[in-house]
């Protein structure tokens, strides 16, 4: 898969964790795969109700790892409500603290949370608007939520549902916020191109040939903003 990557001309792949033992593995992957591959360390908002504070504080020993690009996959949902929503609510304010107190991006989840996502992230005060604060990951909102979290220095990503005509929300953000503000992801293993297939890092270039269709630009154009805004979320 790696090898397929890189033969397709994928230069990065940053890899979150959703639970304790997966963002270990993420930061193993970075050691043997860098500078192609970067790990990211977090609880997903269907685990943190499982947490305890053994978790929590391995947790934020990961994120001060020097292999450790971010905290994420972090933050709400509402759709599936696998862990109490108050419970949600304190386990995002303490990775939004842990990735302020090490200056590090966040990858922030948001499923039927918009609002209260935008609020939290808006209210943050985690690293300078220099660089890019964090990633709204499989982006479901519309083009004034987009709007209004790439002014306050988010990037927002898309996956392959981009391609699908009921995803008008971000299809508009897609085509209306400025260059260099947005990424390409798979969400692998989920959002894959079909029932059967592998949803792997080459996902992407549909993703970004979808982009510039809606952008009205070339694919390199496409690939020159995601290169640049990468750089501004985990560095060169």
């Amino acid at each position: 898969m790696i090898e397929r990557a890189i033969e397709a001309g994928i230069e990065r792949i940053l890899v979150p964790g959703w639970d304790l033992p997966s963002s270990q593995a993420a930061l193993e992957l970075a050691a043997q795969h860098g500078p192609l591959i970067q790990g990211a360390v977090g609880i997903h908002p269907h685990h943190v109700a499982e947490a305890d504070e053994d978790t929590w504080r391995a947790l934020e020993s990961l994120a001060g790892d020097p292999r450790c690009a971010a905290v994420g996959e972090i933050g709400l949902d509402f759709f599936r409500n696998l862990s109490p929503p108050e419970v949600q609510h304190a386990a995002f304010a303490r990775q939004l603290a842990v990735a302020a107190d090490r200056s590090l991006p966040v990858l922030v989840h948001d499923r039927d949370a918009h609002e209260e996502v935008t609020s939290a992230l808006s209210r943050w005060h985690g690293r300078a608007s220099s660089d890019a604060r964090g990633v709204l990951h499989a982006f479901s909102g519309d083009a004034s939520m987009a709007a209004a979290l790439t002014a306050a220095g988010f990037l927002v990503s898309f996956a392959l549902p981009l391609s699908f005509r009921s995803a008008v929300g971000p299809r508009a953000a897609a085509a209306a916020i400025p260059a260099g503000t947005y990424l390409v992801e798979t969400d692998a293993p989920y959002l894959g191109p079909d029932r059967d297939g592998r949803n792997e890092p080459t996902t992407t270039l549909r993703v970004a040939a979808e982009l510039a269709r809606l952008r009205g630009v070339e694919p390199q154009a496409v690939a020159d903003d995601v290169r640049g805004a990468y750089e501004r979320l985990v560095g060169p």
